[in-house]
């Protein structure tokens, strides 16, 4: 494949994301030998499809959120027959439901954290599960609108007042403990990561800030834990039937002592390729460049038809 168009920018909470992550591959692409069309997707669809036309080789999918990561950009390119970059239309759909997700997960047997759906004016009246929990939209990435409600909070009305994140949400229980990430590429699971921040957890501006967190690679946990989170992120990649790259993020509960509780939160599409992002880094670790990451999805990238 020579000629890549790469698909960023997008119309979710998560463009910014998206636009720092497709600069970066645009020029890794062009790095590893590619001819390289960078299409800023917009509300205009119209405009994207006649920017693919004439076809590329493949595209390199780097939007992120809505849209871009939940199979309705994938759909349109199996329709079109190019080839693209991620997992496919049903497990960019699974994944990005965060309840359709933990059922297959609850299926597959994986260690996921108590919680349900709820209506989210319900919130402005009571406490849904015993504090502290976490609220989250059910279709939203990079821990767009993720709230924590802790002992003595009092912020739970506001919550509901300022959610704009459909009637929906989802309550889980917090999982107190270390933040640790892993991703997979094919078949393999490259590493385990461990986040701090000094944001009081790994939020919004943590994740794309300079210096909004730290990383170790690899993490310093217990080898049985390690072991264990290599194995369920290949697994969740596998049960939603995802290709090329994911991320897996977990919370770990050592707090009585290791190797303590490993809960899987969720399963990332479309990881991050920002100057922050976790991913690359796996990747790294493992001798393997920006630009050889990058392509090895576009040599990897795949369509239904």
């Amino acid at each position: 494949m020579t000629t890549v168009a790469v698909l960023y920018g997008g119309i979710s909470a998560e463009r910014e994301v998206s636009l720092s992550s497709g600069r970066q591959v645009i020029a890794a692409l062009r790095e590893a030998g590619y001819h390289v069309t960078g299409i800023d997707v917009g509300p205009d669809l119209r405009a994207t499809l006649a920017a693919l036309d004439p076809a590329p080789d493949a595209v390199f999918n780097a939007l992120h959120g809505r849209f871009g990561e939940d199979g309705a950009i994938q759909g349109v390119l199996d329709w079109l027959g190019i080839p693209y970059t991620h997992s496919g239309v049903r497990a960019s759909a699974l994944a990005m439901d965060k309840a359709a997700a933990k059922a297959v997960f609850a299926a597959a047997g994986l260690p996921i954290a108590r919680g349900a759906i709820v209506d989210i004016a319900a919130l402005d009246h009571a406490d849904p599960m015993p504090l502290p929990y976490v609220v989250k939209p059910v279709n939203e990435g990079s821990s767009v609108g993720v709230e924590i409600m802790r002992e003595g909070d009092n912020r739970r009305a506001a919550v509901a007042a300022a959610w704009k994140f459909g009637p929906e949400a989802m309550v889980e229980e917090y999982i107190p403990g270390r933040e640790l990430t892993v991703a997979v590429m094919g078949d393999r699971a490259l590493a385990v990561t461990e986040i701090g921040s000094s944001h009081g957890f790994y939020d919004y501006d943590a994740k794309y800030a300079a210096g909004g967190s730290h990383h170790t690679i690899p993490a310093q946990i217990h080898a049985d834990t390690y072991a264990q989170a290599l194995d369920v992120a290949l697994a969740a990649h596998r049960a939603l039937g995802c290709r090329g790259a994911t991320r897996s993020d977990f919370r770990y509960d050592d707090t009585a002592g290791e190797p303590g509780r490993l809960v899987l939160l969720e399963v990332n599409t479309q990881p991050g390729l920002t100057p922050t992002s976790l991913l690359p880094e796996q990747a790294a670790h493992h001798g393997m460049s920006f630009p050889q990451l990058c392509a090895w999805m576009v040599e990897n990238a795949t369509c239904r038809a």
